[in-house]
């Protein structure tokens, strides 16, 4: 059996996020969107998903590269001097690991968006983190502490196939993948331990910003068995904060190309959110 979730992320960055999201699914294949709930644009992310019941939304949580839910002084050491998150990750990772202080801010930074995103009326279908940051062990057990709470149902592992791409277009290996795949599997088990179901497989890492309609039918054509993820990164253009090189206009192209439908039917791929797949 094949089950597929096709994901589009930072739902509320901007307006033209959100218009992408909304054609997408409209008239596309999107069935999730994952929400920034301090986003420029998170209110119209809002009321749009609300005209689209069959829109799964979760949370998008961003520790990097965007505002915090809280005052600027009460999460001092995530900030930078604009009262915005720090964005060498690395550093503030490791202070996240190793300083309690920065533990409690960053507890209480992930518990207030929650629960901005439980204030938005919205049934929360998964959670997942702006560049992976939940592959970090603080915050991946943060997210797994406060989300019970909030009964959240999946949540997203960054594991790739590279035998899948490699079938679609020819590949160099990827460092990256050999690097980051055993946190990724450790962080598989826990979730699922956790009673947070997980995908078998997520497609979005090697084509971030460049899932052109060609890979995006190939990973359709060469889908694994299981829960597989598609995420994808729509926009109807450029917007203030959006990553340089980023096709998002193309991404948005593939989404709502017309034969996607048909080869979804022919293979026998049914789409939805996780909440659609936990008894399957």
């Amino acid at each position: 059996m094949k089950n597929l979730i096709v994901t589009a992320d930072d739902f509320g960055a901007a307006v033209e996020v959100n218009e992408a999201v909304e054609r997408a699914h409209r008239d596309g294949i999107l069935s999730a969107a994952s929400l920034m709930v301090t986003g420029a644009a998170a209110k119209d992310a809002v009321a749009r998903a609300k005209t689209m019941p069959r829109l799964r939304v979760g949370l998008h949580l961003v520790l990097v590269e965007g505002k915090p839910v809280l005052p600027a002084n009460a999460v001092p050491d995530l900030v930078d001097a604009c009262g915005h998150f720090r964005t060498d990750m690395a550093r503030a990772g490791a202070a996240m690991f190793f300083l309690p202080k920065v533990r409690a801010q960053l507890k209480a930074e992930i518990q207030a968006q929650f629960a901005a995103f439980a204030a938005t009326g919205l049934m929360l279908d998964h959670v997942n983190a702006h560049k992976h940051f939940h592959l970090h062990p603080t915050i991946a057990q943060l997210m797994m502490e406060t989300g019970k709470s909030y009964d959240v149902k999946g949540a997203r592992v960054p594991l790739e196939p590279q035998s899948v791409l490699a079938s679609i277009e020819p590949r160099k290996a990827s460092g990256v993948v050999t690097l980051t795949a055993p946190f990724a599997r450790g962080l598989q088990r826990r979730f699922r331990k956790a009673g947070i179901a997980t995908p078998d497989s997520v497609f979005g890492l090697a084509w971030s910003g460049a899932m052109t309609t060609a890979r995006l039918k190939g990973v359709i054509e060469n889908l694994p068995d299981g829960l597989s993820e598609i995420y994808m990164h729509p926009a109807t253009g450029a917007y203030p904060g959006c990553a340089p090189g980023y096709r998002y206009a193309v991404e948005l192209e593939a989404l709502t190309e017309p034969g996607l439908p048909g080869l979804l039917a022919a293979k026998a791929i049914r789409t939805g959110g996780f909440v659609d797949f936990l008894d399957q």
